[in-house]
């Protein structure tokens, strides 16, 4: 210890947070406790692969759709 400036602990400081109920923030938690239930992921997994082959298909439409308006468009100027 040293004589001039002897070394004292510093007290405690005085943290506290109120916890105040949020409605919010509990549906949230219930739902992402809801979605870990037995076989949710899988679901999930189904759901995003046909949202997938929908999105590949509409894209695979399209493409096929101009692909046609071109070829007819180059046969009438021809």
């Amino acid at each position: 210890m040293s004589v001039l400036f002897p070394k004292v602990p510093k007290p405690r400081e005085w943290d506290y947070r109120p916890i105040y109920f949020d409605k919010e923030k509990e549906a949230r938690k219930d739902k992402k406790l809801a979605r870990l239930r037995r076989g949710a992921f899988r679901e999930e997994h189904e759901k995003n692969m046909t949202e997938l082959r929908k999105k590949k298909q509409s894209k695979l439409v399209l493409w096929l759709v101009l692909l046609g308006l071109l070829i007819f468009g180059v046969y009438i100027l021809l």
